[in-house]
């Protein structure tokens, strides 16, 4: 017996007027109480308490409009029959409020995939609160896919029923990978009654030419509507109590005239407990980004629009936390695409994340802070791809958090800025000058970013995003012509090519010396200060700076104040020769890096080709060799790396692989993505294919995770680290030139005199400088790859085929089935090496076997050269590399770096040298 019917879909709330049952159809009459839903009836999914089983129902609603109209739709409809008894009214649930709910919020990053909602949904299932409310944004890109399709059907452009179909698609396909059964019914569902509803209405804004805001913002809501619905369902499915929420039934905004909404709180509240009582639920997914104006027209939170929503709940609901899960480990110091040194900080104050994100920082928008600001409710910034780290807590910090952090938080920038200067003797003591500039500025829309005026009141400048600075000197020159023609005002001066460093810090108020100190370490780095703004509360210090000078004065303004200890878990993959070296170098150094630098090197696992030793406290390496033996287990690369990862003791852990195999190189992109830092002396990810490089430079830009290889080029020598700092700094590489070979620098060093080809090989063999066959050596390949990466360092877009290699190997000893066997015949091509020589003297020159980088003609080479004795690379001794770095800067006088390119201890030095760098990167002193 039908008892009771309500509509369960939170955009529409419904109440069934009249019923009958025919057999098994039954036949439902309903009256829309909510007009601002824009959906027609034929998207119900009536979902109704049972006593019985499920039942299908054929169906007919006949709905009135807002204007009286009554209209009929016929649809199948799914229901069921409830256990209510007519004229019984549900009891109402009470909303409960405070410690007991946890707010997440998940963005489009974290739900962009199948994969990615599944962990979400595992975050949500292990969280132990006792109630949860989670946020979240629509699918990566989705939200820009909806503004597409508006702004395609606003000029006409058909291509937005296909771009459509695509979004269709992405969450038809999203679902089907996730959901099963009825639960994947009832969502395709609504998203093809949906979509159907979205390409009507695009239709009518093709014809109209025109979508006004309400219409935009209600296309654009339905990414978060699809999100919500199919993460409640993958947590449903899991057997939590859970429900989903149209926030645009709760959230009640009020559009401001800059671009930004009002949260109405009173209003917003009422309709949460109203919800609540409809929908009560320990667990509840609710939309970000959209909500409602108190006409129930929808509408959107603008900017960071999400993160706002899970504030604005966060103080609704009173809840003991809001989380923001990200792609970030938490919020930095400083940009670490800027500076390397930069850490994580593990709190903010609400002032101070409110500072750095107002001077450009990647923390949260300042209005996200305000809501939860009111009940002091914590927000922590979570790295949904790190769940080991524990984020960044911002928060009202009591006396003895306080007491632990650094003086100053962290540091910000924002480029491509202009300074304003407005300056005469006129304005002293004239009141309402100020407020005219400001007035001038305010009415061509222009956004000040900074503000300083001396006590003297001669001059007030301003800073202004450099796009807008014309229209601003031309308003101002236009306001003040008359005093600027009667003496009045000397002058309105812009200042082009600025950029702002704010330094930020709660204790900055109570500790004497920050300003002292901030500008003593930009005066060392030689950068010199615009202008300069601090406000009483002083937890900001704001100086404007010349463009070019904004990174550098960052770097000089962190490693001056920002010290941090730095524990570093250490894999060594290849404890051969150079691992083993390394090895013993860390050994002896381990504990001066502890005591004096701050540095606690791990080494949590050795392995080699056959067998590995780990450890989750750190090998004890007086006993390195020994413990791998008696502890060894059969070597497994996946488990060793696991290992590794897995270690949530450490935050930091780094691979390094001595190696040369090709093999363990094809991993290096893989680990990165993870988050495990990579150092290597490995020649064969580098030089190998051209996309595969490609692809590990471009996710060592765009991620927090390090990829150090200095010891590829030079051993020892600052070769990669040299080329970087030129690049980096503005220089142009125009050629690179060398020696790159220890052995054949050896060789040909002592080729001289009478002395045959073969018997200066056999002496380089002998001494250990060549490979065990030295035709690896004198085939040129090792070099070959040496001049490729720095090729590609420099910008260059060459395979190692496209080098050309003058191979010192005579041709018929190529296919010498040993190195005895070469070794045996090579004195027989010795005179052809000699006549070489014989010529070069003649000439009073010297052989050389050289590497070159040609930038300008974009080209690389690989050859036996002659040289004047009195150059450079005639003045070789032993088996030490040079290199020659010409440059716009070094364009008549090369740069040189020499010295030893070959030999365990350099190269294993070269290595060490990385680990301390990374050291550094990560929070060590530098």
């Amino acid at each position: 017996m039908l008892q009771k019917a309500y509509y369960s879909d939170s955009r529409m709330i419904v109440s069934p007027c009249n019923s009958a049952q025919q057999g098994n159809n039954v036949l439902f009459v309903y009256e829309i109480r909510n007009p601002r839903d824009f959906h027609s009836p034929s998207s119900a999914y009536l979902c109704l308490k049972s006593i019985n089983a499920r039942v299908p129902i054929t169906n007919r609603i006949s709905c009135v409009s807002k204007k009286g109209r009554r209209q009929t739709f016929s649809t199948n409809i799914f229901a069921s029959i409830a256990d209510v008894s007519i004229g019984k009214s549900i009891e109402k649930a009470h909303l409960p409020k405070g410690d007991m709910w946890s707010v997440h919020k998940f963005g489009g990053t974290c739900v962009g995939t199948s994969k990615r909602i599944q962990n979400v949904a595992d975050i949500i299932l292990n969280d132990p609160s006792e109630r949860k409310l989670v946020v979240v944004s629509a699918m990566s890109q989705v939200t820009d896919m909806l503004y597409d399709l508006i702004q395609k059907a606003q000029s006409r452009d058909d291509s937005y029923v296909s771009a459509l179909d695509n979004i269709y698609e992405k969450h038809r396909l999203t679902a089907n990978e996730l959901l099963d059964g009825d639960n994947l019914s009832r969502f395709l569902f609504h998203l093809h009654h949906d979509i159907s509803d979205l390409k009507a209405m695009l239709h009518a804004i093709s014809i109209a030419g025109h979508a006004n805001e309400s219409f935009s913002d209600f296309v654009v809501g339905h990414g978060e509507l699809w999100s919500a619905q199919l993460l409640s369902a993958v947590v449903k499915k899991y057997g939590m109590d859970c429900n989903w929420m149209d926030t645009r039934d709760v959230l009640i905004v009020n559009p401001t005239s800059s671009n930004q909404v009002d949260p109405d709180f009173l209003e917003s509240e009422k309709r949460l407990e109203k919800w609540f009582s409809e929908h009560p639920s320990e667990t509840i997914i609710a939309t970000g980004f959209i909500a409602s104006t108190p006409q129930n027209i929808p509408t959107t939170l603008k900017r960071d629009g999400s993160d706002f929503s899970a504030a604005i709940m966060g103080a609704l609901f009173r809840a003991r936390q809001v989380t923001i899960w990200t792609d970030v480990d938490g919020v930095y110091s400083a940009d670490p695409r800027k500076v390397g040194e930069a850490v994580i900080l593990k709190t903010l104050s609400y002032q101070e994340a409110w500072e750095m994100s107002y001077f450009g920082a990647n923390v949260l928008h300042p209005r996200t802070i305000i809501p939860v600001m009111k009940y002091n409710i914590p927000i922590v910034i979570r790295n949904i791809f790190n769940l080991s780290a524990p984020g960044t807590k911002i928060c009202q910090l009591t006396a003895d958090e306080n007491a632990d952090v650094s003086v100053v938080k962290g540091f910000a920038t924002i480029d491509n800025l202009a300074l304003v200067n407005v300056e005469g003797t006129g304005m002293a003591g004239v009141p309402g000058t100020a407020s005219a500039i400001f007035d001038a500025v305010k009415d061509v829309g222009a956004n000040v970013i900074m503000i300083s005026q001396a006590s003297s009141e001669h001059s007030v400048c301003f800073a202004v995003p450099e796009k807008e600075v014309n229209l601003v000197a031309v308003a101002l020159q236009s306001k003040f012509r008359q005093a600027l023609d009667a003496g009045r005002l000397s002058r309105v001066e812009v200042i082009p090519n600025c950029c702002i460093l704010a330094t930020v810090g709660q204790k900055m108020a109570s500790t004497p010396g920050v300003s002292a100190t901030l500008f003593n370490a930009l005066a060392k780095a030689n950068i010199n200060i615009r202008a300069i703004a601090q406000g009483c509360s002083e937890y900001n210090i704001t100086v404007v700076l010349k463009r070019e000078d904004c990174i550098r004065a960052l770097r000089a303004a962190h490693s001056r104040f920002y010290l941090s200890k730095t524990t570093l878990a250490v894999g060594i993959i290849g404890p051969g020769l150079i691992g083993g070296t390394l090895l013993d170098q860390l050994r002896d150094q381990a504990a001066v890096l502890k005591e004096e630098f701050n540095i606690d090197l791990r080494i949590m696992g050795i392995i080699s080709s056959r067998t590995m030793t780990l450890s989750n406290l750190g090998i004890d390496l007086s006993r390195w060799r020994e413990l791998l033996k008696e502890k060894a287990e059969v070597a497994d690369l996946e488990k060793f790396v696991h290992h590794m990862h897995g270690n949530h003791f450490i935050p930091n852990f780094v691979l390094v692989d001595c190696t040369a195999d090709s093999n363990v190189a094809n991993h290096y992109h893989n680990w990165l993505c993870k988050g495990i830092h990579v150092i290597t002396p490995n020649k064969k990810a580098n030089s190998g294919p051209l996309d595969r490089y490609l692809k590990l430079r471009a996710l060592q830009r765009r991620s927090y995770t390090h990829y150090f290889y200095e010891a590829t080029v030079g051993a020892g020598l600052p070769i990669i680290s040299t080329l970087r700092g030129l690049l980096e700094t503005g220089d142009k590489i125009l050629r690179i030139e060398g020696i790159f070979s220890g052995t054949l620098s050896y060789i040909f060093n002592n080729f001289i005199g009478n002395r045959a080809f073969s018997e200066v090989v056999a002496e380089a063999k002998q001494a250990g400088y060549t490979e065990p066959d030295p035709r690896d050596d004198l085939s040129g390949t090792d070099v070959a790859r040496k001049v490729i990466i720095l090729a590609r360092e420099s910008g260059l877009r060459l395979e190692l085929s496209d080098i050309p290699v003058q191979s010192l190997v005579p041709e018929p000893l190529r296919v010498c089935a040993s190195a005895e066997e070469f070794m045996q015949q090579i004195p027989n091509f010795d005179d052809d090496m000699t006549k070489k020589r014989q010529d070069a003297e003649a000439s009073g020159e010297v052989l050389r076997y050289v590497g070159v980088v040609d930038a300008v003609k974009a080209e690389g080479l690989v050859e036996l050269r002659r040289y004047k004795k009195d150059h450079p690379f005639a003045q070789l001794s032993g088996s030490d590399n040079i290199i020659a770095f010409t440059t716009t800067r070094y364009k008549e006088q090369p740069l040189i770096v020499r010295g030893p390119g070959a030999g365990a201890q350099v190269t294993a030095g070269g290595i060490f040298s990385d680990i301390l760098r990374l050291a550094s990167y990560l929070g060590a002193p530098s």
